[in-house]
Order: C-alpha cells, then structure tokens, then sequence
C-alpha cells in the first residue's frame, strides 16, 4: 500500500462550511504533514486497549465484527501477573484467528508496591519498577508470555524496556517480540521519543494533552510508530480528540489510534468483581472507534490504514548493546 497526497492533506471538521461563511481558517503547512508510514504501507493502526481477560476479548472481537471495526492491536492493562497460563493461551488463539496483536503488560508497577512516594502530591516514580525484584518480575512476566505466544509486551519503565531489549537480542525472549511503551511515562518532547525508541521500543504511546504542533516536532526526530488515545480514560485526563483524528494522522503517522473511554471508573488491576463493568466499557470501546472511524471517512481521510495483520515497526534507531 502506498501512501497518495491526499493521505497527507490538512483536514478539518466543518472547515467547508466556515469558509463559505468567511470564517475559514488561515492554511495548513504542508510542511507539519509526517513523512513516515508503517511499514509495508499506510500512515495508522488501531488499537482496542484496556481488555483485561478472554471473556471481554469475546466482546471486542464480537463487537468489533458486528460494527466493521478493523483492529490491529488489542492491549491488557492489569498485567500478565494477572492472568492463568489458561486465560493467555485462550487469548493468544483468539487474537492469532483475527490476525490481531495480542499486548499484555509486564510486572510490577511502583503504584501497587509499598513506596509511598506515588501516593504524594508529586507521584514521584510513577509506574517505574521499584528495586531489583521488580525489574526480575517484568522478566518473569515477559519469558512467561512469550513462551506461551504472547508476541507484544507492554512496559512502563525505561531500565525494564532496555533490558528487555537485550533479551530478544539475547535470544531470551523471541527476536520479533515488540516493546510498547505504556502512555503512564509517554514521552512528552522529541528528545525523549528518540531516547525511548533508542532503549528499544517499537511503539510508544505519548499522553494524549500533547499538541498537534508537539506531534510534529516528534515526527522530525523519529519514525517510530506513536501510540495515541484519541479518547483517554478519566485517570490520563479524560481528553476526547476525535475531531482531531485526520489532523492526528497527519501530523503523528504512524500512529496506532486507541479507542479508550472517558467518564469510566478504572479497571486495573481487573478481578471477577469487575466483571460487568470489564464487559461494558470493552463493548463502548469498540463503538467509540466505529465513531473515529465513521469521522474519518466524512473527512476522506480513511483510506490509507495498514493492512491489517501487520504488527512489525520497520526499521528503527537503537543504542549499541555492549557485550
């Protein structure tokens, strides 16, 4: 699939009608436009985030189908921790018959650990894996999925990406194994987007609150697929962006556009104690995509999406690993 000039031309819900009026807005510059695609074609993915277990995987594959919602990723929040051998294995075969990207997260995280310190005004350390034991469990998690054909692993710390990392270069974990950076330490300006990609991730998903003029500062220095919600859950801040999904495109390509969902309470970590909740917000999630998408398509702007069952982020920057 190539990538035609309309592909990259500004868009802007109800700009046609503005200027008939004489209100339009001053031009785009084409030069904002990002000049990279996935590989083997087209400038976005999609994402369904937040399926915590096989039962709402059910959900979102049959939602997705009765809806025409084509999917590229389907990513868990809670952790691999959180799921038996039985519920992985479940997910990995239903996502492997859609030819879907099955994303699981890693290990320990500093906000279910004992450190206060997330829990101040200030949220010192985030997510970030806390000690040695910590950054062993995102590797147990990370052995244990692969092995059991998980093929995308989800982290939110810089030292657990680099590490793993070296794994796959190791031989440890599978070579075309993808690390995805979790939106809780997005990188926010183009200098830490190179670093993240250069630590070894394949697709990095940066906070939604981000400008369209921060996209393109990023797309200058890097390549890399960008992750974006384009509706975040309440605790990312709840920022609904659809409008501005051709624009996203635009400016961010390749980007993975995630259907998340306002106005919801958290889910992580997930239990049978959530189980209704679980079910309703994956069914919503795919009915907020179909909305994207429907947008896209009266902007003209939905006919460049990657073949679906494409996964690999093409070529990309790394630092050298010593031996």
């Amino acid at each position: 699939m190539t990538t035609d000039a309309s592909a990259t031309a500004p868009r802007r819900p109800g700009e046609p009608a503005l200027t008939t009026l004489g209100l339009g807005a001053p031009a785009l510059d084409p030069a904002d436009a990002s000049v990279h695609t996935f590989p083997g074609g087209g400038r976005w993915r999609t994402e369904v985030p937040s399926c915590e277990g096989p039962e709402a995987l059910a959900v979102i594959l049959k939602e997705a189908s009765r809806l025409d919602v084509p999917i590229h990723r389907i990513s868990q929040g809670s952790g691999v921790w959180m799921l038996s051998d039985a519920e992985i294995t479940e997910m990995v075969e239903a996502t492997a018959e859609r030819d879907i990207e099955l994303c699981l997260f890693t290990g320990p995280r500093g906000t279910w650990d004992i450190g206060g310190s997330t829990r101040t005004d200030s949220r010192g350390g985030g997510l970030r894996a806390r000690g040695h034991d910590a950054v062993a469990g995102c590797v147990e998690d990370a052995v244990r999925a692969t092995e059991l054909g998980v093929q995308c692993l989800l982290v939110a710390d810089e030292g657990v990406l680099w590490t793993l990392h070296r794994a796959r270069q190791a031989g440890l974990i599978p070579a075309e194994t993808t690390l995805k950076v979790s939106a809780l330490i997005g990188p926010v300006n183009p200098a830490a987007y190179a670093v993240y990609e250069r630590l070894g991730a394949d697709s990095l998903n940066v906070p939604s609150d981000l400008t369209l003029d921060h996209l393109t500062e990023i797309r200058r220095v890097s390549g890399a697929p960008m992750d974006m919600y384009i509706e975040a859950p309440d605790d990312l801040g709840g920022y609904i962006r659809m409008y501005e999904v051709a624009e996203l495109i635009r400016r961010g390509a390749p980007l993975y556009l995630k259907f998340g969902l306002s106005k919801s309470p958290g889910i992580y970590p997930y239990g049978h104690h959530l189980r209704d909740l679980a079910l309703s917000t994956a069914r919503e999630r795919v009915r907020r995509g179909r909305l994207a998408l429907d947008l896209l398509a009266r902007h003209g702007a939905d006919g460049d999406m990657a073949p679906l069952g494409s996964r690999l982020p093409g070529e990309l920057s790394r630092f050298d690993i010593q031996s």
